[in-house]
């Protein structure tokens, strides 16, 4: 039984920390070659321009972006098999867990198989279709990426991210340190949150710090988490 354990804390261990080095891979190569973030706060017709010129390669980098978090969730499932039977609430916090990790996901392929059919017609189309594919990615982006990518994944992901700390931190099978680290990085992202709101509410405060800040502080805590486990002997 022991034995098992072990093998399973260092296989969770790998998974996040392969993770974790997995999703700054595609990011930066999108920060490259597409000036992601930044390009978001961009005019529609520029971004959809952008993308159409980004070609094949851009949707793959996309692509590998959203299938990137398929390790973190197996580690999701299996650090919910190691602890829910000491806290009972570990279940919950493993389906909230796999939801929003699956959202995100789902969220992300969007620019897989919608928006380079929106940036084809855009730069193809004449006038009308142009502004017909403007309206078109405003209600795909507001719905497949800020409804369920981040405001129903990242909440879902914050929610697991406080429960699963707050069961390592009473079972002790990490440092406290590293329990409370998963509360300051959920805290922080979940500020985050104040800029979706202000999508809808213009007049809504702003923390603009909070979305970088926050998943970094939260990829670093997956990253510590991981190598901890694989300490445990």
């Amino acid at each position: 039984m022991k034995i098992i354990i072990v093998n399973t804390n260092k296989t969770i261990g790998y998974l996040l920390i392969c993770a974790s080095f997995l999703l700054f891979i595609p990011y930066i190569i999108l920060s490259i070659i597409f000036e992601y973030p930044v390009i978001l706060r961009q005019e529609t017709g520029i971004i959809l321009t952008k993308f159409y010129q980004g070609n094949t390669n851009l949707i793959l980098v996309w692509w590998a972006f959203a299938m990137v978090g398929l390790p973190i969730l197996e580690a999701c499932i299996l650090l919910g098999q190691r602890l829910e039977k000491d806290f009972y609430f570990m279940r919950w916090a493993t389906v909230l867990g796999i939801v929003g990790l699956v959202v995100q996901m789902l969220g992300l392929l969007r620019w897989v198989f919608v928006v380079p059919l929106l940036a084809k017609m855009y730069v193809k189309g004449d006038v009308i279709t142009q502004k017909a594919c403007v309206v078109a990615f405003q209600v795909v982006h507001q719905y497949g990426g800020v409804v369920l990518g981040e405001y129903v994944g990242q909440l879902f992901t914050i929610a697991w991210t406080i429960m699963l700390s707050s069961a390592l931190q009473q079972s002790r099978l990490v440092p406290m340190w590293l329990a409370y680290f998963g509360y300051v990085a959920s805290g922080i992202y979940l500020l985050a949150q104040t800029e979706l709101v202000a999508t809808v509410i213009e007049s809504f405060l702003v923390i603009g710090w909070a979305g970088l800040v926050g998943s970094t502080l939260w990829l670093l805590w997956l990253l510590l988490l991981g190598v901890w486990l694989l300490r445990i002997k």
